[in-house]
């Protein structure tokens, strides 16, 4: 350590002392009280304030800048009135009494105001998480900067250090990383964000390069962001040699599915096999690609359900992709007619039936052949062609149900199996046969 413990804590007797010294004056209560009165004006202005403002129709036609000012204001009024209280009552004390005996409400002031920047800076950030953890750390640097105990902070988080590999890490370190690190990858995001909005909006790039460019773009400013951040604080990144080992080792052992995953995103993205938009069959999963990530690709069923596939089974397993080439879709029908029906009559029905539908292709007539007399009547197979494998089964549905109506005019019957039911028992010998005939 390159601070003993001793040489750590007399910052902090010391500062007990001065506050020892600070309570024992009778000013400080004067400054306690009026903190607490100013904190309860604050809560109950606040209550008014949320109870009569309409947030969502706050400021309509201001300039966006100052919209925005304004609801954070808002948000914060309960900070924002107690700031303005502290500022009039270090004023007023000020000018009727010495400085020093309003010290305490001069560093509440300071303290509210922080906080109230803070909340202003921090409310472009979407992530909740983020916004309180920058908050909060945001706010211990400023009241440790305000009651002029930063430095000694500093040095005291940055005496704990110990040596790995060459190189020097400290909690003062990683934290100064950590905060780099957020703001350079939020920063990256944004850039990221927007470029993934230009390319989205290109027409020259098919889904598959647009989806390609937006992870490669991605995941280099990432990496971009990351090794600004460690060259901001200091770290040389080739003393990162050691723990870069280390990290491949746990990549070879723990993360071989996630690689797996990645890498196999890519040649997806590369070979053009699939596309968001695309109908595909993967096992008992069916559905429209929505969206292909880094790890997996969404799959929309269309009942709002949606399969979340892993990209590696998108490489090892069979896949049905039902607008690879052409979106053009063969339907097949199988039914059955019994044998009094004539089959060139079926046949004929069957085909008009089909034409007659609206999504049936007229450039591809239907077709219907016999395909076998089995024991409960003759099999026929009817195809047709639609535009699109959208909503098949309803399709499917619809000439079936127009089939079923032309036989019943024409007076076919569909087969169905003949079955013997033999009961025996009772106390005489009891044999009866009950025949269901077609």
């Amino acid at each position: 350590m390159d601070m003993s413990w001793k040489d750590a804590l007399e910052p902090i007797q010391l500062a007990l002392r001065s506050v020892g010294a600070e309570v024992a004056s009778p000013w400080f209560y004067l400054q306690f009280g009026i903190i607490i009165a100013a904190a309860g004006l604050a809560y109950a202005a606040d209550t008014a304030i949320h109870a009569r403002v309409d947030m969502s129709s706050l400021a309509m036609r201001w300039p966006l800048p100052l919209r925005h000012f304004a609801r954070v204001m808002v948000k914060s009024a309960s900070t924002a009135v107690f700031a303005v209280l502290m500022v009039i009552s270090r004023i007023v004390m000020w000018h009727a009494t010495w400085p020093s005996r309003s010290y305490l409400i001069a560093v509440s002031a300071k303290l509210a105001l922080a906080w109230l920047v803070i909340r202003l800076v921090t409310s472009v950030i979407d992530n909740a998480f983020i916004v309180k953890l920058v908050s909060i750390a945001a706010w211990l640097v400023a009241a440790l900067s305000i009651i002029g105990q930063l430095d000694w902070a500093a040095d005291t988080l940055d005496s704990f250090a110990v040596v790995v590999g060459g190189l020097r890490i400290s909690p003062l370190l990683l934290i100064k990383a950590g905060a780099v690190l957020i703001v350079a990858l939020w920063l990256s995001n944004i850039v990221s964000n927007f470029i993934d909005g230009q390319i989205t909006r290109s027409t020259d790039l098919t889904p598959s390069i647009q989806v390609l460019l937006v992870k490669i773009i991605r995941i280099g400013l990432m990496v971009v962001a990351v090794a600004i951040a460690l060259s901001a604080v200091g770290i040389n990144l080739s003393a990162l040699a050691v723990l870069s080992g280390a990290v491949g080792v746990g990549i070879g052992f723990g993360l071989q599915k996630i690689v797996a995953n990645f890498i196999s995103g890519i040649i997806l993205l590369v070979d053009k096999s699939v596309k968001p938009g695309d109908l595909v069959t993967i096992g008992d999963s069916q559905g429209r690609i929505s969206a292909m990530k880094t790890r997996y690709i969404s799959v929309a069923a269309g009942d709002g359900r949606e399969f979340l596939i892993p990209n590696e089974d998108l490489v090892t397993q069979k896949v049905t992709n039902w607008t690879y080439t052409d979106k053009n879709t063969l339907v097949k029908i199988a039914f059955a007619a019994n044998y009094d029906a004539d089959p060139r009559l079926v046949c004929k029905l069957a085909i008009d039936t089909a034409t007659a539908h609206a999504r049936a292709l007229k450039g591809k007539p239907p077709n219907c052949i016999l395909t076998e007399f089995a024991e409960l009547g003759m099999k026929f197979s009817l195809t047709f062609w639609i535009a699109d494998p959208d909503g098949m089964d309803g399709v499917k549905s619809d000439v079936m149900l127009s089939l079923w109506d032309a036989f019943k005019h024409q007076g076919i019957k569909v087969p169905y199996p003949v079955r013997e039911l033999r009961i025996r028992g009772g106390a005489l010998p009891v044999e009866s046969v009950v025949e269901v005939s077609s």
